[in-house]
């Protein structure tokens, strides 16, 4: 019985996965970078949408993005809010955005007006792990609010990241958060990847975050 559930398991993988390559190669066809954000529930990952589509618009840069949840509409109005081309994908039951859903929710998006898509997966720090989208690059938001031993308790977000966030660098003295401990454990687990403090109150870290997101 474990061998048929793993096979099942593999097979769900490998059809992700060949959909995330179409996806991906869809993009690049239409010119778009994409970007999949990772992140807990209040992290701040629609925050961080919210921040840099004005501010890659002061760099000429057009912008879109899929905001994907369980259920409801709150993250989508508010990336909407931004003026930015947006699709809401609900998941239903899925902790996580799959291929086939963002290949759907690509159908919806002017493709060919967008430099920059933003992907916000559900906000889970375990399932999405393991779904690539076709994003080039995996952005994952932590925030100090949600503890300084957050990296530690999963080590594969950070695993299969390219550039991590640490938000909320404001409240870390008020929640007792040692920033340079999540700093050090982010680089056990991936020593290259590039780690950008934000505070999406004052728009400290976002320029900085945006050059590395251009490169």
């Amino acid at each position: 019985m474990h061998h048929i559930d793993i096979s099942i398991e593999q097979d769900v993988f490998n059809a992700n996965n060949k959909l995330a390559h179409e996806n991906y190669h869809r993009l690049k066809d239409h010119g778009v970078r994409g970007f999949d954000l990772l992140g807990a529930i209040g992290s701040g990952k629609t925050a961080l949408i919210e921040n840099l589509v004005p501010a890659l618009k002061k760099r000429g840069m057009s912008t879109g993005a899929i905001a994907g949840d369980v259920w409801g509409d709150d993250d989508f109005q508010r990336i909407v809010g931004t003026g930015a081309p947006a699709v809401n994908a609900n998941t239903g039951k899925e902790c996580h955005l799959d291929a086939h859903l963002v290949e759907h929710a690509l159908d919806s998006l002017p493709l060919d007006e967008i430099e920059i898509l933003f992907i916000e997966n559900v906000g889970n720090m375990v399932c999405p792990t393991d779904f690539s989208l076709g994003a080039e690059k995996r952005i994952v938001v932590v925030s100090t609010t949600e503890g300084d031993d957050v990296v530690n308790k999963h080590p594969m977000m950070f695993r299969n990241g390219t550039i991590a966030v640490i938000n909320k660098i404001d409240l870390a003295e008020f929640v007792g958060c040692n920033i340079e401990r999540m700093e050090e454990d982010i680089h056990r687990y991936n020593p290259v990847m590039p780690v950008f403090r934000t505070n999406l109150k004052t728009g400290e870290g976002l320029e900085e975050l945006i050059d590395e997101i251009l490169r």
